[in-house]
């Protein structure tokens, strides 16, 4: 496959003095930090009555509400209310532009730490009719943890019926590489990012965690497909082999926090995390083997390259990578009207960056052009809303939910 690489777009000072100010004295910027170190670095205005535009050149955030503890992830309910996941472990809801201060009630203990707690969440298809909402989160102790995925109904201002349906079959130790991200299917299978387990020197039976991502056996670094009820799909692409488990959908991966679909052409598209660079734009495809941590452009923490491959005839290279990194986390795949000349283009967040790249791909799946929006703080998600409008959500103590509407 050609290798398409990035060449940057020089972007307002704004932004490169968000970029250096999250810099390493290497030239290649961590995505995450080490294993020993806690913090998390991927990890981790008033508003106006904006109108669609019918050319929109540049956009520019205005915040919405405020007030948000590290958000992670958000939905839209049917009656326009926004539902927002804390991290620490709180659903909360926006209304007509308001955030309740009351968090919606019904969410268990979680294991919150480091980069996990409440992450993604997901309206079941015919929500409408059985009002189930679906949650990914970080579930046990710092010396064996995994991620889940458990569905509610949610009825007013509370949670009922909390069901697990998913739970990586790995345990790990530490506080890393949950991914998290869902994404329903037109087909009414959900798929299920999962990080990789963490960064050297944590293990998992004898061997570094990162290479779970290179074993069918287990869910670390794969993408999971599930039925609504957690049970595997017929036509998941290893349901007859003794070789995989039977909900891998796609493994090779590090750690996705972006997972968006184009309802326009079916394609299937993700962000992951690299460690020191090499963060990854992919297309993904059922069966495949996206590499890590065979193939990367990443190098370690500790300096030098994790492999000297960084690519592989029976591997899927990346549409394109960064390096120094983004940390990339939400996307979205824009087709609305508020901003017409971006049809088809991919949003990407990105946490170290504090931005949001506005990327655009050409027939071929050659990305031909690449701008940063500038937000200030580290974008944890970025989603279409049903009003055609871009949404991001900000990670911060003081998190903003932010509407991307066209400057005049």
């Amino acid at each position: 496959m050609v290798f398409t690489r990035l060449i940057p777009i020089l972007a307002p000072l704004a932004i490169l003095l968000a970029l250096s100010s999250c810099a390493t004295p290497t030239a290649n910027v961590p995505s995450e930090p080490p294993a020993t170190t806690p913090a998390e670095s991927e990890t981790e205005p008033e508003v106006s009555a904006a109108k669609p535009a019918a050319v929109v050149d540049r956009v520019e955030p205005v915040t919405v509400v405020d007030g948000l503890e590290h958000p992670w992830g958000m939905t839209w309910l049917p009656n326009g209310d926004v539902l927002v996941t804390e991290r620490p472990g709180r659903l909360r809801r926006v209304s007509n532009g308001e955030l309740d201060p009351t968090p919606i009630a019904g969410i268990p203990n979680l294991f919150a730490a480091n980069q996990g707690g409440l992450l993604d969440l997901a309206l079941h298809p015919d929500f409408e009719a059985n009002r189930l909402v679906y949650f990914a989160y970080s579930d046990g102790t710092s010396q064996a943890n995994r991620t889940q995925v458990a569905r509610a109904r949610l009825e007013g201002d509370s949670l009922s019926n909390w069901e697990v349906v998913f739970a990586v079959n790995q345990d790990k130790s530490g506080g890393q590489h949950f991914g998290s991200r869902l994404l329903w299917l037109p087909d009414g299978t959900l798929l299920v990012a999962i990080g990789d387990g963490g960064n050297p020197p944590l293990q998992i039976a004898g061997d570094l965690a990162r290479n779970q991502a290179q074993n069918r056996q287990n869910h670390l670094g794969a993408v999971v497909r599930i039925n609504a009820d957690g049970s595997a799909p017929a036509d998941n692409p290893f349901i007859n082999s003794s070789a995989a488990d039977p909900l891998i959908w796609s493994y090779g991966h590090r750690n996705i926090q972006g997972l968006a679909l184009d309802p326009e052409t079916g394609d299937i598209w993700s962000t992951e995390h690299g460690a020191r660079g090499g963060d990854e734009l992919n297309r993904l495809e059922p069966s495949q083997n996206y590499g890590w941590p065979i193939v990367t452009f990443s190098e370690e923490y500790s300096g030098g390259p994790i492999t000297a491959e960084t690519s592989r005839p029976d591997m899927v290279d990346p549409v394109t990578y960064w390096t120094p990194a983004i940390a990339p986390s939400g996307l979205a795949i824009y087709r609305g009207e508020v901003y017409p000349q971006w049809q088809g283009q991919i949003f990407a967040g990105g946490l170290v960056s504090q931005d949001v790249r506005r990327i655009e791909i050409d027939a071929n799946g050659t990305v031909i052009a690449e701008v940063p929006i500038a937000i200030g703080q580290r974008v944890r998600d970025v989603r279409q809303g049903p009003d055609g409008f871009l949404y991001v959500l900000t990670d911060a103590a003081n998190g903003r939910l932010v509407r991307l509407e066209p400057a005049s």
